[in-house]
């Protein structure tokens, strides 16, 4: 089969006419028709029926549409990725993320690509708030967790290990806890993702003493900080408080959840350089948990919730 006769044949069905066919293909409609009708006489079938004012499928022709369409989907594919490798980041890049990433990562490292392809410009809304890529025209919205919605693809960006902390004067006034079931006799510090009865813990069914729930980490931090409570909060967040001392390390032998953080955009067949070269580079640059590293490069279509 020459890509020539998918071509024509294809157009004809998306146009369900052959002087349609025929203006868009640059050519006579007579010429349109003559090929078709020497495209079934070669493979032997009927592909259409035709009346004065209808073109109709037949249960072959259905089939073999739906494999040249895939074919010419292919070919185009094949020529926007040559035609992509030759051009350079451009246009408005639209990108939504929580408040913490922007603040701690996104910033720079969208100023640095910035600098690199002066063609970009950017949009860039912080929020803890649920986007909607489609409904919102967004390029990127940066998420917790998987989105649920199967029309979106999700790629990996970081994931993180969570761990139990509290300031030296929480522990100072309330003692330390041991054992896990010690934590039902503190003071919890709860994200809003979390469950607000239990411990977020793994494999471990810990009733809590909630005293703050909030939607937002570093509020979180600053409250544990002050001596509100204990907190399981993202290391990457904490990291330097451990280190200096002013959070100290609970329990590391009890398993947490880990935090994992999403690029979402549109199911697009052809993703546009700006996108696809943006995030390539925003992975590069992010942090690496090595107890979690990441593959890279690693997106899938999301198909279930987590």
């Amino acid at each position: 089969m020459g890509l020539d006769d998918a071509l024509i044949f294809t157009r004809v069905v998306e146009f369900h006419s052959f002087t349609q066919a025929a203006h868009s293909l640059g050519m006579q409609k007579s010429t349109v028709s003559r090929r078709i009708a020497l495209l079934e006489e070669r493979l032997g079938v009927r592909l259409l029926n035709r009346t004065t004012r209808k073109l109709r499928l037949t249960e072959v022709g259905q089939a073999y549409y739906d494999r040249c369409r895939q074919i010419m989907l292919d070919f185009a594919e094949a020529e926007q990725a040559v035609m992509q490798l030759q051009q350079e980041p451009s246009g408005l890049l639209r990108i939504t993320a929580p408040i913490e990433f922007g603040q701690m990562y996104l910033g720079e490292v969208l100023g640095d690509f910035m600098r690199l392809y002066p063609q970009i410009t950017a949009e860039v809304e912080l929020s803890s708030r649920t986007v909607d890529p489609l409904e919102e025209g967004v390029d990127i919205a940066i998420t917790v967790g998987q989105p649920e919605d199967s029309t979106l693809i999700a790629r990996r960006l970081l994931v993180t290990s969570r761990c139990l902390c509290a300031s030296p004067g929480y522990l100072q006034q309330h003692g330390r806890p041991l054992h896990v079931e010690d934590l039902a006799r503190h003071r919890a510090v709860l994200l809003a993702q979390d469950s607000q009865r239990y411990w977020p813990l793994l494999n471990e069914s810990v009733p809590c003493q909630r005293v703050l729930s909030c939607n937002n980490i570093s509020f979180a931090r600053e409250a544990v900080l002050a001596g509100a409570g204990i907190a399981s909060l993202p290391e990457l967040i904490v990291d330097a408080a451990l280190e200096s001392g002013r959070l100290e390390r609970l329990l590391p032998e009890v398993q947490l959840p880990i935090g994992e953080l999403y690029a979402v955009y549109p199911s697009r067949r052809f993703q546009a350089m700006k996108v696809k070269t943006f995030l390539d580079y925003l992975i590069h640059r992010l942090p690496i948990d090595e107890a979690h590293r990441l593959e890279p490069g690693a997106a899938r279509l999301i198909t279930s919730p987590p």
